[in-house]
């Protein structure tokens, strides 16, 4: 299935519950084992940034793999052969696209990535990413031109548990607007996801970077 050392998503085959947020998510959802055996969504697991690559263009999977700070493998069980297969990779969307740019001679992958652009232009609601990334502006407008859009486009993509996708976030309440920053700010401002990857406890990787955190956020806070 993978190597003892990778992480691994499961896609449950019955319903399920995140054990920290308490989220109903229903049968099919994607959920990650902590070591003591709860069972997380991927938006607390810090895991819902990711975006998959279905198994099939090895080339493809091992240059994601290799450029992706944090990756994790993804697993659904088969009742017919009694065991865990995998269906696929979750991996940074940056690095998915850096291996799609190398890999671009093969018309599959030209096509994947076309398909792939497809189902995010679906899952997205442009006049609610557009609101949500004005309110991010307002809330912090020192952050560098376009990344509000890319914050908004993240947190509201139709995905189980992501931020925006909450009841807060859709009212546009600061609190929801912060958290979203947040997680951006951790995954791309810090070496947050490397300390995953090796294996730290999330809680204890968070109060490392916690004041380079709020380093960034005070810089993007109104003066």
């Amino acid at each position: 299935m993978s190597k003892s050392n990778d992480l691994v998503v499961f896609i449950t085959t019955s319903e399920s519950k995140c054990d920290e947020c308490g989220e109903d998510l229903g049968k099919g959802s994607w959920i990650f084992l902590t070591p003591e055996k709860k069972a997380l969504c991927l938006s607390c697991a810090d895991m819902d940034y990711l975006v998959f690559l279905p198994s099939g263009d090895a080339a493809l999977t091992r240059r994601s793999r290799k450029h992706s700070r944090l990756s994790s493998v993804v697993v659904r069980w088969s009742r017919a052969r009694k065991r865990y297969e995998r269906q696929g990779l979750l991996v940074e969307e940056d690095a998915l696209a850096q291996a799609e740019t190398e890999c671009l001679a093969d018309e599959n992958v030209r096509a994947m990535r076309r398909q792939r652009s497809a189902l995010r232009r679906a899952e997205l609601d442009d006049e609610f990413v557009q609101k949500f990334a004005h309110r991010i502006r307002r809330q912090y407008p020192g952050c560098p031109d376009g990344i509000e859009t890319v914050i908004a486009e993240h947190a509201c993509f139709k995905h189980s548990g992501r931020i925006g996708r909450t009841a807060a976030a859709k009212n546009f309440e600061e609190p929801a607007i912060r958290l979203a920053v947040i997680a951006h700010i951790r995954h791309t401002e810090t070496p947050y996801d490397e300390l995953l990857a090796k294996g730290f406890d999330r809680h204890w990787a968070r109060g490392e970077i916690q004041d380079r955190v709020a380093e960034v956020l005070a810089a993007w806070e109104p003066k």
